[in-house]
């Protein structure tokens, strides 16, 4: 749900922009092989599965590092226990091309809305902050989220499960945008890039597009605050976008241009990448080819226990309170179900408050342990549309949309 706010007054536009300016220096990435305190060993069937934890890079504090350049860092899972909001210098990272700004001067940044309008914009980040002002709490996960439990594996970054977060995003609606720009009769879609760029002139820049009604339902946002802070600069800093409900290659940081198009978009990463099976759950055989694809969109349902990881302990006989979160994908959670067998039977858990249909909820219910052996638990969402969590997961070459149910083994003392 977005929640309007009246124009943002002068002198908050002024102490926004003194603050982003502040930033303009901010220090560089760290070269491949920068030193990293200690490791982690992630449960990655494929391997190889221990990482480097590192706080060196800017405005992030202790994360996993999947790689250095162009950077991905992912959440230590143990933060989703701590609250429904992910801390923004906790906040995973992930980038498509090398070439990322280390800084950006804020008095000279502008927004391009061009293409088939009838009025060409160049905004600057105070005509930006006086549009009407809007506020949603969104979950920004990874296509790739979990690709490192695939099996067989698959190429690509072997994320466990922090390739995602929650956060309240703070700014404008994509249609006030796109209405100030006036939208000519015949547009058809909307595309988006940043202010990255490709390493060689042969690799094509990143580019992603939305059907127009898509982009002008309301929901879709550009936010300027994450967490009722400036967004950290590797996570998009000055604005980017906000798509809720779908996967984060959507959501495009930097945000520098925006082109509405009279013809379909068919750039490398609509046409070539990121694109899944069109199949039910866009599962197919690892021996499959020949399938038709279509590109990655909508989130699907998720929950994770998130108070005990496999190989905890707990007392023999013992009432055991297990906690997590959830999210519904596209829609909201209508409850999570906890199994200790299996799944031969199900109960059902108390939900906590809601933040809004896009956000984490969390969750908790209580089992009693067995007198010896372990303690399996298994936790389930069922969406709003009736979606629930299956099984069996699923499988595709990119790597994509896991959902399936989650097991933690817990020992029994």
């Amino acid at each position: 749900m977005v929640k309007a706010f009246p124009l943002a007054h002068q002198n908050g536009r002024r102490r926004f922009l003194g603050q982003a300016a502040a930033l303009g220096a901010l220090a560089a990435f760290p070269v491949p092989g920068a030193r990293a305190e200690t490791t982690i060993r992630l449960p990655l069937p494929g391997g190889p599965d221990t990482r480097q934890l590192t706080a060196e890079f800017p405005e992030k504090g202790e994360l996993i590092l999947q790689r250095t350049r162009p950077p991905l860092l992912e959440t230590p899972f143990a933060v989703f226990d701590h609250g429904v909001l992910t801390p923004n210098d906790q906040f995973y990272v992930r980038w498509h091309l090398s070439m990322i700004p280390s800084q950006v001067d804020v008095r000279t940044f502008r927004l391009v809305v061009d293409g088939h309008v009838t009025r060409p914009l160049s905004l600057s980040l105070a005509e930006l902050l006086a549009l009407p002002r809007v506020e949603m709490i969104a979950v920004n996960q990874c296509s790739g989220n979990s690709r490192g439990l695939f099996e067989p594996r698959v190429a690509g970054g072997q994320w466990d499960n922090g390739a995602m977060g929650n956060a309240r995003w703070t700014g404008f609606r994509l249609r006030d945008l796109l209405d100030r720009a006036g939208v000519k009769p015949g547009a058809i879609q909307v595309r988006f890039s940043g202010l990255e760029a490709p390493a060689i002139p042969t690799m094509p820049y990143f580019r992603k597009s939305l059907t127009i009604d898509h982009a002008r339902d309301g929901e879709v946002m550009v936010a300027y605050l994450m967490n009722g802070k400036q967004m950290p600069l590797l996570n998009g800093f000055p604005i980017r976008l906000i798509v809720p409900g779908w996967y984060s290659t959507y959501w495009t940081k930097m945000l520098s241009h925006i082109e509405v198009l009279d013809q379909p978009d068919e750039n490398f990463w609509m046409k070539v990448a990121y694109r899944i099976p069109d199949t039910p759950s866009a599962d197919v055989s690892p021996t499959e080819t020949g399938y038709k694809t279509v590109p990655i969109s909508r989130m699907n349902p998720r929950s994770f226990i998130t108070n005990f990881q496999t190989g905890d302990t707990v007392k023999a006989g013992a009432p055991v309170s297990v906690q997590g979160i959830a999210f519904g994908g596209d829609c909201g959670v209508a409850g999570v179900s906890l199994s200790t067998n299996g799944g031969t039977s199900w109960q059902a858990t108390q939900l906590g408050p809601d933040p809004g249909k896009y956000s984490f909820r969390r969750w908790q219910g209580q089992v009693t342990a067995p007198s010896s052996g372990v303690l399996t638990l298994s936790a389930r969402c069922t969406n709003t549309k009736g979606e629930m969590q299956s099984w069996t997961p699923i499988w595709n070459p990119g790597g994509y949309m896991r959902n399936s149910i989650e097991t933690t083994t817990l020992n029994i003392a």
